[in-house]
């Protein structure tokens, strides 16, 4: 544990180094911007499904008018919320390897020299794989969160464990894709735990306002912190 909270802290002080700066600028207007298109398009689709036959039927006579537009909106915001780590992470995962070389330029020079900067087909690929990886789990999660409804706090625990391992996973690839060489020999060398803590810990920090749009950027840092320690315990063999 103090492995992760030391790689976080770290991760935070650099947040002002211009290079972070500027893909923290950068992923957090995409995000937005992409948020906004999508608020725009459903603006536009209220007034079409509210007067469609079939999504009347779906709606209780008792909701209608303006308390039906209120209900829309309010599942909007809902699914903002529930959709903000998904779509953020997906983001930064096309600017994660300029995250990642700035940690490595400040704090680990000698293995700055041997990674291998992705190319734009890769980064896409990647930001793919990992966008299925968190809505396909996040999907098979979903029953088991509506089953403890009753619970109050039971899907929000749920939903924070499937992130925790998934979120772990995707902060700590993004460093270690530039050092395990061109077929990924090697297995990601950062301990499963140290991986779950770290995804808890950003998971929590995207709970909470305006930190949220930090924390991406944080995940990626620290787990480029987690994935560079280890390679260099190991005497840099990657």
């Amino acid at each position: 544990m103090s492995a992760v909270l030391a790689a976080m802290m770290k991760a935070i002080g650099q947040l002002g180094d211009r290079a972070v700066v500027a893909v923290l600028v950068k992923s957090v207007a995409v995000t937005l911007v992409l948020f906004a298109v999508a608020g725009a398009g459903l603006y536009a689709a209220i007034p079409l499904m509210a007067e469609s036959e079939w999504f009347a039927a779906l709606i209780p006579p008792v909701i209608g008018g303006p308390l039906l537009i209120a209900a829309m909106v309010l599942v909007a915001l809902v699914a903002f919320w529930l959709l903000f780590r998904v779509v953020a992470l997906m983001v930064l995962q096309f600017f994660a390897d300029e995250v990642v070389a700035a940690v490595e330029a400040r704090h680990y020079p000698a293995l700055a020299e041997r990674a291998r900067p992705l190319p734009l087909a890769r980064e896409v690929s990647l930001a793919l794989r990992g966008l299925l990886r968190v809505l396909g789990y996040n999907l098979l999660a979903l029953p088991l969160a509506v089953l403890l409804l009753f619970t109050a706090i039971g899907p929000g625990l749920v939903f924070l464990g499937v992130n925790a391992v998934l979120m772990g996973r995707e902060f700590t690839d993004m460093a270690w894709v530039r050092h395990c060489g061109p077929g990924g020999e090697r297995a990601n060398p950062v301990p499963w735990g140290e991986r779950v803590l770290l995804g808890a810990g950003v998971a929590g920090l995207m709970l909470v306002p305006l930190v949220n749009f930090l924390a991406p950027v944080i995940g990626a840092a620290a787990g480029t912190h987690l994935v560079l320690r280890r390679i260099a315990a190991d005497g840099g063999a990657a």
